[in-house]
């Protein structure tokens, strides 16, 4: 089923070596959402996500907070027109 809505989300803060991308590939897939998470150079994390709204809004509520030992200072979002290429969501590296 093609995704409905995409969003491109930037989070800033304490969020590489604390195991921020399993956090949010797990909290994905149990929202049924597609996409990806990788680490940048700048040490932000970067997140793909396509599905419904709802489930995209949800995993930015949980990205704002992080796992236990991330310190997130601000999450920027981008909605955008889902690509519909991604089978799952994954890490990327």
């Amino acid at each position: 089923m093609p995704a409905k809505k995409a969003a491109y989300i930037r989070v800033y803060g304490r969020v590489q070596g604390v195991f921020f991308r399993a956090f949010t590939r797990d909290w994905a897939s149990r929202l049924g959402l597609r996409g990806y998470v990788r680490n940048m150079s700048d040490g932000s994390v970067e997140i793909v996500a396509e599905g419904s709204e709802e489930s995209i809004k949800e995993l930015i509520e949980k990205v704002k907070i992080g796992p236990p030992a991330a310190s997130v200072e601000r999450v920027e979002v981008k909605w955008q027109e889902p690509s519909n290429m991604y089978s799952g969501f994954r890490i990327e590296y």
